[in-house]
This record gives structure tokens, C-alpha cells and sequence, in this order.
């Protein structure tokens, strides 16, 4: 019987992170069907690979893609960087399990407006997941703010003993239905008043689901050491995996103190499972921020409900076209999105080329003018750091991409190109892929990604045309 698909000829990096080999690649249906050194059998469609890279689909860990795979299933930005699964519900903001009513409060709204919260259980989530189709897989994480908004009638207090019992039952029941895990805000103001015990308290409800913790720490800034050991401690009390999100050190003052941090991370290895995910850019995104607002890097603004009509400048040329303070000026434009040049290009390097460090691109797709690694993450990893400046193997770039990523988040049958897997594989040219998305010109599709297939269906041929969609909800595996 012929096979649906066939890869001839292609350089296998399998995801694992060991050696890669030329082999031919079999697809049937929705798996892998057999890999060897010659196929003989024949099938539907032959792709000569000769020449090029195959390697499990990408998985963005990090993002923040929970409508938008719905309301815009097609989803070129991540399917024509090769993603073929996210992961959503980061940062203590998940769709799933929300309940909104009146104004959607920050961070939250950078998932959408009210009517797009709509998703009272993962179950319901999922469902609609699975009825978009999106050319992506989607798993979810549920947002600790997220349930604080639920079951709290102030964001700016710690909660009390009833309502940390009522956010325990509704995380218990997300798991139950196959989330992935709990994840944390703790630098935004809707979370920052909750104590380490409350969230301590719903960490508690992680480890008989084998669920993960991940965290947007408390500080990224001077007080980084205090956030990272306030993580730890979270994770040992839950006796569960802890992965830091978007590992950074913010501000002037912080830069180059990933050698500090990240020695505290292999510190802490020793003792309990921690890793951290991480973009490869040297300025971040999100909502303006009174708190970092400094003019010690240039804060860009990218959209603001008051003066739209400011996005694309930065807040010190707002300011002083408005003869007031940048602090004033930010008070004016809220609220608004803003690009922070914040970080060191060398703590981006260690990040990245750290062991235990996976790749997210913590892009915001609702932004109108959205930071470059919302379409070019993955593949500047692959282009930049990767082949031009040479950081690490290829092996070890795909295998942060894939591999090391099911693993941590329990995907059963992903990230790798194994026999019986699922066919999510992507085929590109190492030497000509490369991110083009810029911080002026962002929604951009990479370069060098010839072929994207999600379970089996072939859903992007590189050159910028979706051709199938056959993502699904993912659920956690024990």
C-alpha cells in the first residue's frame, strides 16, 4: 500500500538532540509510518529533500495565541516559522477557564476583548479549538490571574483563605480536563499583591496531575535573585517542574547578570527540575508599564487606545512633543502596548545557549504594530544565532525547539521525528532560513521554510499560502 508521503533524501535531525542522518521519511494518515535509509515503497507525493533539513515541528512554548488560534485559524505567523504546536495560558493569563464581565483588566486584554472570553472550562476550550481547526496544535496552561479575576472582586489585594479554595477547585478541575499546568504573572499589578502562599496553595493541586508551574517572575529587574528563589520555593512546596518564562535580566542596572542567575539556576538543579524559556531578541513586548518607564533604553509605543495616532514613536519623542515628563506622557497613552530595548545582547546568548533552556516567542498577536518574534522567533535562532553566528550545533537548536519541549510539557508523541509519532515536521534549508520580520516591517514570513506538515496534512509550502489545517487540542499526558 502506497504511503501518503514521502521524504526523500532529507538530513534528519530527529529532536532529540543526537547526530543528524540522511534518510528517506514516510507519512500514512496522521504518523510517521517509517523512516529509513532507502524507501522503496512508493506514495501519493514524493518531495525530494536533497539538500535540506527535517526536524519535528516547532513548539512555541511561550505564547499568547488563546483566541487568536480561534478567531484566526489559519495562523500564518507561526505555521510559516515552522510552529506546528503552541502553548498558551502563559504569563498568569489564560482564555481558558475565564469569566469576564465589564472591562477585560491588564494583562488580560492582550488575549483579546470581553466577547472573546467565552471559554468557562478547558472542556469548552477545546471544543472550540477542535471546531476552528487551526493550522496549529494548541495546549494550554491556565492563568493564575486568570482564576483571581474569577473568584476575587479586587486584583490589587492578596487573596483570602475561601477564595484561594475557590481558585483550587476550578484549577483542579482545568487539570482534570488536561491542562498543562499553572501559570503566573507575578511582575503585573493584578497579581503582584498575591502572596508566595497563595500561590504556594495552588501549586498544591499540580503535582497528583503531574502538572507544570511556569512563571513570569515577580521582578526581571534588580530583584531577580529574591523572584527566582520565590519560584523555586513554589515549586519545591508543590514537588513539581518550574520553568521561568522569558528568562531575562531587565534594565541598565541588571544587565549582565545572567552569570549570576543562571548559576543559581544550576544551584537549584541539583535539587529539583527547573528550566526556563526564553526569545532570541534583545528588547521584549507588552502592555506600557508606569513602573518601567526610565530613559536609561528607548520605550517604543505600538499602540494606545487614548492617541493612537503616536504608535511608532517612542515615549521620550511623545513626551517631549508634549512639553511633559515621559512618566506623564505614559499616563496619557494608557492604555497602550510598548517595545522595551531593555535587555543585553550577551545575557540573550547565555539564555538561549543555556542547557536547559527552550525557545517561546512570547509574541502578542492582538498588537497592530507586534514585536518581530511574533513571525520570526524560530527561525532567527536558526538563521542568526544558529548558522551565522554559530552559538551552538543545529541538533541543539532544534532539540530546544522540539524534543526538550514535549518532554517538559508532556506531549505525548511530539517532537521528534520517530516511527509512530505524530507527522508534525517541517523541511527547511539551513542555509538559506532566516528570520525577516523586523521591528519596523513585523508581519513578515521567515525565509528557507519549504514545507510545514501538522498530523499528517501538508498546511504550508512556504510560500506564504496555508494549504490544510488539521491542528487539535493537545492534552496533558501522564
Amino acid at each position: 500500500m502506497a504511503f501518503d508521503y514521502l521524504f526523500r533524501n532529507v538530513t534528519v535531525i530527529d529532536g532529540g538532540g543526537g547526530a543528524a542522518y540522511r534518510a528517506d521519511v514516510a507519512v500514512s494518515g496522521e504518523r510517521i509510518a517509517e523512516i529509513a535509509p532507502r524507501i522503496t515503497t512508493a506514495a501519493d507525493c514524493e518531495i525530494d529533500g536533497a539538500g535540506k533539513v527535517l526536524a519535528p515541528g516547532f513548539i512555541d512554548v511561550h505564547t499568547h495565541d488563546d483566541t487568536n488560534v480561534i478567531r484566526m485559524p489559519a495562523y500564518l505567523p507561526k505555521v510559516s516559522q515552522g510552529v506546528t504546536t503552541v502553548i498558551v495560558g502563559n504569563c498568569g493569563i489564560s482564555a481558558a477557564t475565564a469569566d469576564i464581565s465589564g472591562e477585560v483588566p491588564d494583562p488580560l486584554n492582550l488575549l483579546g476583548e470581553a466577547q472573546h472570553f467565552v471559554y468557562p472550562t478547558v472542556s469548552a476550550y477545546a471544543h472550540a479549538v477542535e471546531a476552528a481547526r487551526p493550522a496549529v496544535n494548541v495546549a494550554t496552561l491556565i492563568g493564575h490571574t486568570t482564576l483571581r479575576n474569577n473568584h476575587m472582586d479586587s486584583l490589587l489585594r492578596s487573596a483570602t483563605e475561601d477564595e484561594i479554595a475557590a481558585m483550587r477547585r476550578q484549577l483542579r478541575a482545568a487539570l482534570q480536563e488536561g491542562a498543562l499546568g499553572l501559570s503566573t504573572g507575578l511582575a503585573y499589578a493584578s497579581a503582584f499583591a498575591a502572596t508566595t502562599e497563595e500561590v504556594m496553595a495552588l501549586a498544591e493541586e499540580l503535582a497528583a496531575q503531574q502538572g507544570i508551574y511556569t512563571t513570569h517572575l515577580r521582578s526581571e529587574f534588580e530583584p531577580i535573585l529574591d523572584a527566582l528563589d520565590e519560584a523555586f520555593r513554589i515549586g519545591r512546596h508543590g514537588q513539581v517542574p518550574v520553568v521561568v518564562s522569558h528568562h531575562k535580566c531587565a534594565g541598565a542596572k541588571n544587565w549582565g547578570r545572567t552569570v549570576e542567575t543562571l548559576a543559581f539556576f544550576d544551584k537549584a538543579r541539583e535539587q529539583q527540575d527547573i528550566s526556563c524559556d526564553c526569545y532570541p531578541y534583545s528588547a521584549s513586548s507588552s502592555t506600557l508599564d508606569l513602573k518601567q518607564i526610565t530613559d536609561e533604553f528607548d520605550i517604543v509605543i505600538t499602540w494606545s487606545e487614548a492617541h493612537p495616532e503616536e504608535a511608532g514613536k517612542t515615549l521620550q519623542q511623545i513626551a517631549d512633543g508634549w512639553g511633559m515628563s515621559m512618566i506623564e506622557a505614559g499616563k496619557r497613552l494608557m492604555p497602550a502596548g510598548a517595545i522595551y530595548y531593555n535587555m543585553d545582547e550577551q545575557d540573550v546568548r547565555r539564555v538561549l545557549s543555556y542547557p536547559a533552556s527552550m525557545v517561546g516567542s512570547d509574541g502578542l498577536p492582538n498588537d497592530p504594530m507586534p514585536h518581530p518574534r511574533l513571525w520570526g522567533a524560530f527561525p532567527r535562532v536558526l538563521g542568526h544565532y544558529c548558522r551565522d553566528e554559530q552559538l551552538f550545533p543545529l541538533t541543539v537548536a532544534i532539540h530546544k525547539m522540539t524534543g526538550m519541549s514535549a518532554a517538559r510539557y508532556r506531549l505525548a508523541q511530539r517532537g521528534r521525528v520517530k516511527k509512530d509519532y505524530y507527522a508534525d515536521l517541517v523541511l527547511f534549508d539551513p542555509a538559506t532560513v532566516r528570520d525577516v520580520a523586523s521591528f519596523t516591517d513585523p508581519k513578515q514570513p521567515a525565509q528557507g521554510i519549504e514545507r510545514v506538515m501538522v498530523n499528517g496534512v501538508m498546511s504550508y509550502t512556504g510560500d506564504g499560502q496555508i494549504t490544510g489545517r488539521a491542528g487539535r487540542f493537545l492534552r496533558r499526558q501522564s
